[in-house]
């Protein structure tokens, strides 16, 4: 059995694959959890002990099979946590983060799926992020562009937003900016600032740090896509 300290590494690991392409490198798991790459190398011996994942000397690592379903099982008690404490005990999108952090290694098999059940088995958490099946199959992690890289006059449709600051969250969700919301981009300004308007007119203007945090698709692509030819 794996320690908490392990999950997380592999959940880290998982992310980080799904973002690039090749091994990951110690360097980017260590900042990333934000511990030394001395102590990220401890721990990536630990790991290839238990074949979890695969090194390659200079380059860094990859899971193993064994590897990626642990770090989707822990994903999916992360999302199905905090999909649950939004939908059911009143969360607001801004808190669930944090407190799935402290309780996706301790449920059970059970729980989760209790837990599935009662939310009707969803498909994606409170931030548009998909939570894996209980087969844990691997998920298209990082579906289309992020908001910085459209251009005026672009319109698309929010599918995620980055879960991990709160205040981040909350400038958002004051926004009227949730997975789900149209916006056309009005205007990219060469001072870091993109003007986007929502369905109902109102204007908004964000920093490029928090229009690279939200992931969108081009308005009736995904529907385009999903109809028969």
């Amino acid at each position: 059995m794996q320690s908490a300290e392990m999950e997380d590494y592999l959940k880290a690991i998982y992310d980080l694959e799904c973002q690039g392409e090749g091994p990951v490198s110690t360097s980017a798991i260590a900042e990333t959890l934000d511990v030394t790459p001395p102590t990220a190398t401890s721990m990536m011996e630990k790991l290839e002990k238990r074949e979890l994942v695969e090194r390659e000397k200079y380059k860094g690592v990859t899971l193993t099979r064994e590897g990626e379903t642990v770090a989707l099982e822990i994903i999916r008690h992360h999302r199905l946590l905090e999909t649950y404490l939004a939908d059911q005990l009143g969360y607001n999108w801004t808190e669930v983060h944090d407190e799935a952090d402290r309780l996706e290694h301790h449920i059970s098999e059970e729980f989760e799926r209790r837990v599935a059940e009662v939310l009707n088995d969803p498909d994606v958490d409170p931030h548009g992020d998909p939570i894996p099946t209980a087969a844990l199959d691997p998920v298209e992690e990082f579906i289309g562009e992020t908001l910085d890289q459209h251009t005026e006059g672009d319109t698309v449709v929010v599918e995620r937003v980055r879960d991990r600051d709160p205040d981040e969250l909350a400038y958002l969700e004051d926004a009227g900016i949730t997975p789900g919301t149209t916006l056309t981009v009005e205007e990219v300004a060469p001072i870091e600032m993109v003007t986007v308007t929502l369905e109902d007119g109102t204007s908004v203007s964000l920093p490029d740090t928090i229009a690279g945090a939200i992931r969108v698709s081009v308005a009736g692509e995904l529907e385009d896509a999903s109809r028969p030819a």
